[in-house]
């Protein structure tokens, strides 16, 4: 742990970084399920504008 020290005597502890990881590309089934919810997203908003257009 790396711990500094301010001039008015505070010291400042930070937190350790972690390893960094570099992200993989999504495969066939994880980019489906990301269209997927993607539409059901999309018809949830669609849904709620026209729920509140009728309404009013």
């Amino acid at each position: 742990m790396q711990t500094t020290q301010l001039d008015n005597g505070i010291l400042n502890n930070y937190a350790s970084e972690p390893k960094m990881t570099y992200a993989q590309y999504p495969g066939f089934y994880e980019q489906r399920r990301y269209l997927q919810q993607g539409a059901l997203a999309a018809l949830l908003v669609t849904a709620t504008i026209f729920i509140s257009f009728a309404v009013s």
